[in-house]
């Protein structure tokens, strides 16, 4: 049988269902912050590198987009199935947060 990760478990403490918004938010950003993908919140979404781009150009758009993918997957799951619903074709993982601030924040 496979364990779930603590971090996991973090997130399903609390799922965001409106009113619990700043205690959801924080634990998201233990989270994000403990995997290292809390920055694609925080950076701009990278130019996609150009077929000469140097090596570590590509690597770093990798990677964003790798922490972007990870970041909506870790949000998605720890929201409301109205929510995810809402909020499963949204591309960026800063969109989804500035639709879910917009909604339920402060």
């Amino acid at each position: 049988m496979a364990s779930f990760s603590p971090l996991v478990a973090i997130l399903n403490q609390k799922k965001l269902t409106g009113y619990n918004y700043v205690d959801w938010k924080k634990n998201l950003d233990i989270v994000l912050i403990a995997e290292k993908h809390k920055y694609v919140l925080s950076q701009p979404f990278p130019n996609f590198p150009s077929l000469n781009a140097p090596l570590e150009e590509k690597q770093r758009y990798d990677r964003w987009q790798k922490s972007n993918e990870m970041t909506k997957c870790y949000i998605l799951a720890s929201i409301s199935n109205v929510l995810q619903h809402q909020m499963q074709d949204v591309e960026l993982a800063l969109d989804i947060m500035l639709s879910l601030k917009e909604m339920f924040g402060e």
